[in-house]
């Protein structure tokens, strides 16, 4: 069985390759089209290297006290065996981020240069690039952890101890999307925040204009924030959730055998394969919108997908019980999707409600953004409970012992099924982002404006889908790697009336709050030393404002990296060392409610700030396309103030507490033998 991800994985790979000659073969546009794209690319470039210099060298150092701390209690064999899995997926996750950004940059031109002729080229180019890193990563998550089986099966351990030993590679593959997560999303947000609040508000220019010395820096941003951060992201995600699946399989080793243990992979498998079909019919012809085209590739994947969990559930687990539990979770990511889509596009009453408030200032902007923010909580734990409820109860009825708990282990894989499609639907957003500021720049025509705006509106769409959808599988994936923990340290009850738990669930939830407020302190302040470079560009030079010079591209984006890379340490380092301290000190039960307690608040606190600063995105395109005054106007000055407040939200804390939840879990499996 083990074969069946693995071909499928290499199938994959070769259509991936497809798509990269198709894509490399598109028209790359004028000269100075080409000139915007190699700013873009060298700016990414740099950011990347210096980044991951850094995170390499911290995964090292990690692996290396992993591997002490198990030498110290006499461990060393399977010490050394988790550090090496441990560093395998840190740099997976690691390749995955780099893959993101590597087709982002080269696509965008590629959509600038169609959106001169033809929307459906355009559309197309833009979401074949985010296929290629949907496809790339979900594949390279099922090799990499096939490939691991393989060699544990060599070594000549048994079924039952081999997911155990792939706990590291998970972990793994958690840092790395963490720090990439906030190293990206700090860049991404201060350039953003800086450039909107200097040439929007104080300069009255419009978004990407070419006189703004931090546009670059911007375009930059969406790059490595959004491509390569949530590239590590979602790679991680389905990883953690196959082994979370994989220890729990265990569990029922006595009644489904290895089939148990490698379903979680032969299904993902099919995911992939549902994901190319969607992705080659989600094409759109001239007069029609956008989301029109995603949101049929998406159905059809998902169509696909459940015919798929069919028929291998039927095969491997022979009860259609785990089948019905598969389709609940299907169900509940397409319910994220809606629900996000309720509240982040303007066309609904979330956001005319900020539309609304814009018109009589800043602060009632920013109230009814952060009202909606909390509101939208109310579905998300409703879809949460009912998901995991319907299929604990479908799998207790199969009568199985822990036929309950796997069942929601069923529930992930059928959420996550959709997992390359939604990633590629991501991808597009950044894509036509930058294909957008390229036309701005390059002084292309109305028409192609026109077009790329239409693509960006349906891609911060896309965007704010695929948060709500990660932020969905991160709440189930934790609480699959949740049972998994359990199961590992042989706990039975977490007793919230002893002391030491109930400590232990209040540093869970401080951890949240206090991880969060340096997330977005660290967007402030590397965002205050952009608007500072940018006001003294616009001040040294007048010639910036009448468009005879050139600004300095180069310092806004050498400022972005020194910051996020500085401000990025403390909160990852906070993450990783304090559910270790608690495990150590107060062992693991204690451990238990502290992971508990943090994921139920970071599921709630990740929701209000992707939905919040979705919203008050959406809120300002909205009055930009002509709506309440226009650009320039007063309703649209405090709509612009909103979506800069949302700006971390959505796209550095709310992104990096859906990867903390599961890095908990995954630290918490591969430490586990510490705390028990």
């Amino acid at each position: 069985m083990l074969f069946i991800p693995v071909i499928i994985s290499i199938l994959s790979l070769f259509f991936v390759w497809y798509l990269v000659i198709w894509i490399k073969k598109c028209d790359m546009g004028t000269p100075k089209m080409q000139e915007i794209f190699i700013a873009i690319k060298k700016g990414a470039d740099a950011f990347l290297k210096r980044q991951y210099k850094t995170i390499s060298i911290m995964a090292i150092i990690l692996a290396l006290i992993l591997f002490g701390a198990y030498a110290i209690s006499g461990r060393a064999a399977l010490g050394l065996q988790i550090s090496l899995s441990f560093l395998f997926g840190a740099i997976c996750s690691g390749l995955s981020g780099l893959i993101g950004m590597w087709i982002s940059v080269r696509s965008n031109i590629r959509t600038a240069s169609a959106a001169q002729s033809s929307f459906s080229k355009a559309l197309t180019i833009a979401l074949r690039g985010g296929a290629v890193s949907g496809i790339t990563i979900v594949a390279m998550s099922l090799l990499g952890i096939s490939g691991l089986y393989f060699i544990y099966d060599a070594l000549g351990y048994t079924p039952t101890q081999i997911p155990a030993l792939l706990v590291g590679f998970g972990f793994g593959a958690s840092l790395v999307a963490l720090f990439a997560q906030l190293g990206g999303g700090i860049y991404t947000k201060a350039a953003d925040v800086g450039a909107d609040l200097v040439g929007k508000i104080e300069k009255n220019i419009p978004e990407d204009d070419p006189r703004n010395p931090a546009v670059i820096a911007d375009l930059v941003g969406d790059n490595v924030g959004d491509c390569a951060g949530r590239g590590a992201d979602l790679f991680e995600s389905t990883a953690a959730e196959n082994i979370g699946a994989m220890i729990i399989g265990v569990v029922l080793f006595p009644y489904f055998g290895i089939n148990g243990i490698l379903f979680p992979l032969v299904i993902r498998g099919f995911g992939l394969l549902a994901s190319i079909v969607g992705i080659l019919v989600a094409k759109a012809k001239e007069t029609d919108e956008p989301l029109q085209a995603l949101n049929k590739g998406y159905f059809v994947t998902c169509a696909l997908a459940a015919i798929a969990f069919y028929f291998v559930t039927m095969g491997m687990l022979h009860n259609v019980l785990f089948f019905y539990a598969g389709l609940v979770g299907l169900g509940a990511s397409i319910i994220f999707v809606f629900v996000t889509q309720y509240y982040t596009e303007y066309k609904y009453r979330p956001v005319k409600e900020i539309v609304n408030a814009s018109t009589t200032g800043h602060a009632t902007n920013i109230i009814a953004g952060f009202a909606v923010g909390l509101e939208c909580t109310a579905a998300t734990v409703i879809t949460i409970s009912v998901a995991l409820l319907a299929s604990f109860k479908l799998g207790s009825m199969s009568g199985l012992p822990s036929g309950g708990i796997y069942a929601t282990a069923v529930a992930t894989m059928g959420m996550l099924a959709t997992a390359a499609y939604v990633l590629a639907m991501d991808t597009f957003g950044p894509i036509t982002d930058n294909a957008g500021g390229i036309v701005e720049m390059s002084g292309s025509s109305e028409s192609a404006r026109r077009i790329t705006d239409k693509l960006d509106s349906a891609g911060n769409t896309t965007k704010a889908l695929t948060k709500g959808y990660a932020m969905g599988s991160a709440a189930l994936a934790a609480f699959l790697l949740f049972s998994a923990y359990f199961e590992e340290a042989k706990l039975t009850v977490i007793n919230l009336a002893r002391v030491e738990v109930f400590v232990a669930g209040l540093i869970g939830a401080m951890l949240i709050f206090f991880f969060s407020s340096l997330a977005i302190r660290a967007v402030g302040k590397a965002a205050a030393k952009i608007v500072e470079e940018v006001r003294r560009q616009f001040k040294a030079d007048p010639g910036l404002m009448e468009g005879t010079s050139m600004p300095d591209y180069a310092k806004c984006v050498d400022i972005t990296t020194k910051s996020a890379l500085q401000q990025m340490i403390l909160p990852g380092l906070l993450a990783v060392l304090l559910p270790i301290i608690v495990g150590i000190w107060l062992r693991a039960e204690a451990l238990a409610g502290f992971i508990m307690v943090a994921t139920i608040v970071g599921v709630l606190l990740a929701t209000v700030f992707n939905n919040s600063g979705g919203a008050w995105d959406n809120a300002k395109k909205f009055i930009e396309m002509g709506n309440l005054g226009g650009k320039g106007g007063d309703a649209h000055k405090a709509a612009v103030t909103g979506d800069t407040v949302g700006d971390p939200f959505k796209d550095t804390a709310g992104p990096s507490l859906h990867v903390l939840v599961k890095l908990l879990g995954t630290l918490s499996l591969a430490l586990v033998a510490l705390f028990i």
